[in-house]
């Protein structure tokens, strides 16, 4: 699909660079959430959290349509190349559905982060700390600030989604 750069973001910061839909909301936890209709959340990873986990090689959710959920809430995990995270849920209500196309193609998740890559569906209330696109380029910037200094002072510089 081709992308309006009225409606992105292009963010480039040291070795890192993504675009960042605007019609979004963005979790600190590096989730980015898509009103679907009104109440409708669809959920996914940002670039960013896709980038620090690696390649997919596996994910669940624990809960199944029409359990609740609540903010800041383990409901599922995902395992990368680099690293294992648990997925949190940025909505309180109810969890709809995960995507099925998935589990056909785990590689949307990385190749198409923003549209066909989602992860589940959720309906309720989204978290109150939520940030713009402004807002999560505010906190890109001071993450990667944050890892780039840890490599300088030898720390290890790789957060994983949920953690930061």
């Amino acid at each position: 699909m081709p992308i309006d750069p009225a409606k992105t973001v292009y963010y480039r910061r040291a070795r890192f660079s993504t675009r960042l839909p605007r019609d979004r909301f963005y979790a600190r936890s590096h989730y980015w959430l898509e009103a679907r209709e009104a109440g409708l959340w669809r959920v996914g990873l940002t670039r960013f959290a896709t980038r620090m986990l690696g390649d997919l090689v596996e994910y669940g959710f624990h809960p199944q349509a029409g359990d609740q959920v609540e903010v800041g809430r383990s409901i599922g995990w995902i395992e990368g190349f680099k690293a294992v995270s648990d997925i949190f849920c940025p909505v309180t209500g109810e969890f709809v559905q995960t995507n099925p196309a998935l589990e056909r193609d785990t590689t949307l998740l990385d190749n198409d982060p923003y549209d066909a890559g989602w992860l589940y569906e959720v309906r309720g209330e989204l978290e109150p700390a939520r940030l713009d696109v402004d807002g999560y380029v505010h906190l890109l910037d001071a993450t990667i600030d944050r890892m780039l200094s840890e490599t300088n002072d030898g720390g290890d510089a790789c957060p994983v989604p949920g953690t930061s």
